[in-house]
């Protein structure tokens, strides 16, 4: 199914049996609707009907309905395009690619409308609340090479941060911890066992940080520096959730992905893309 107005087809786990059973049961009659009009298909294109009957695990695909969302008031620059790459400077509190509440108001549905690049696709992910570089894939031919750079850890990314002062720690120093991020959690948390994430902390000047992920764990940056007594300011999650109401932009996560590096997987070509972005004020 192509994408359609910035938005690509949901996919839909299912549990097995008759199809419009299992939508209507799990997502209720605007679902089965779509059924009955033809806007389910299966892995191989084919229609689902009303007497569609399919086993465990297999997976239909349909577009999901449009909810009226809170707008983000920023907008989304373009620092580099090419025929394979577009790298933009993600502003706060958007989030890269659909998820939960968030769909429309996110950079890959955003930047698909505005570039009429309906292909587009992140090589990797910024988190929600983090400002800064943020690669996309124009074309699904190139999709591969630059998704496995990214998730092969060959990309240098350097981030700044603002947080307190500590008199007890000695910098640089670098944080390793095994980091476990549970569905229906908001917060990461570090457990005991073999360390899957590692974090080199730089202090720049007075509560500014320079942090060098040398892996790439959900929230990682956030949990070490919180580990160290030194939540990064304007940060919801860490060291305590607070209920941020969806149309309160006043407090950014003082977190830039400032800088970003990699050798070109096609061509060979050095590559390094900088935020023009700085900091929120302290």
């Amino acid at each position: 199914m192509p994408v359609r107005d910035g938005l690509g087809p949901a996919r839909v786990r299912l549990r097995g049996g008759a199809v419009l059973v299992e939508l209507a049961d799990r997502f209720g009659d605007a679902a089965a609707q779509k059924v009955l009009a033809g806007e389910v298909v299966t892995a191989d294109g084919s229609a689902v009907t009303a007497a569609t009957v399919l086993p465990p695990g297999a997976h239909v695909y349909l577009y999901r309905e449009v909810r009226d969302e809170v707008e983000v008031p920023f907008d989304v620059p373009v620092l580099h395009r090419d025929d394979n790459l577009v790298v933009v400077d993600k502003p706060h509190f958007l989030a890269t690619m659909p998820r939960g509440r968030h769909v429309t108001q996110t950079a890959l549905v955003r930047l698909r409308r505005e570039l009429d690049l309906p292909e587009l696709s992140p090589a990797h992910r910024l988190d929600r609340l983090t400002a800064g570089v943020l690669v996309f894939t124009t074309r699904q031919q190139v999709r591969g090479a630059y998704q496995t750079l990214f998730a092969q850890g060959r990309v240098q990314k350097t981030y700044l941060a603002h947080a307190g002062v500590s008199g007890g720690l000695t910098f640089p120093l670098t944080v390793r911890s095994r980091i476990i991020k549970r569905r229906g959690e908001l917060q990461a948390v570090e457990e005991d066992g073999e360390a899957n994430a590692e974090t080199l902390i730089e202090h720049v000047d007075d509560g500014c940080y320079r942090l060098t992920p040398r892996t790439g764990r959900t929230h990682q940056l956030r949990v070490h520096m919180n580990s160290l007594g030194l939540p990064i300011l304007g940060d919801p999650l860490y060291p305590t959730v607070a209920d941020v109401p969806a149309d309160d932009f006043s407090t950014p996560l003082h977190l830039l992905a400032h800088e970003l590096a990699f050798e070109d997987p096609l061509t060979g070509e050095p590559r390094r893309f900088r935020s023009a972005r700085q900091l929120p004020d302290k």
